[in-house]
């Protein structure tokens, strides 16, 4: 036999869990995510020509000379992520090409 007490109890921790449901949900659907982000709010990236390394830019503002933007579909995101990792050891030539960056850039 359940008592009143028990009942309660059950209901408060039910509640307790589908809150924390919800939020984490919330949160996946969101985006969220824990990587740092290679540029702020209002920027992109740009990779200097010819070698690795780069700069943000706010959006609105011309590609700065000397550096190109990554194409749109191998854009880094995150520090580490996929893309931010392949353009460590890649860069665009002079040419326009996706090439092998130097040893020492």
């Amino acid at each position: 036999m359940t008592t009143h007490r028990a009942r309660r109890r059950a209901t408060g921790t039910a509640a307790a869990l589908a809150a924390c449901v919800t939020a984490a949900s919330a949160a996946l659907l969101a985006g969220c995510t824990t990587a740092d982000a290679i540029c702020s709010d209002g920027q992109y990236p740009v990779q200097n020509i010819g070698a690795t390394g780069g700069q943000c830019v706010d959006d609105g503002h011309e590609v700065p000379k000397g550096t190109f933007r990554y194409p749109e579909d191998k854009t880094p995101k995150h520090v580490d992520d996929k893309w931010d990792i392949y353009w460590q050891t890649h860069t665009i030539d002079k040419h326009g090409a996706i090439v092998k960056a130097p040893q020492d850039s």
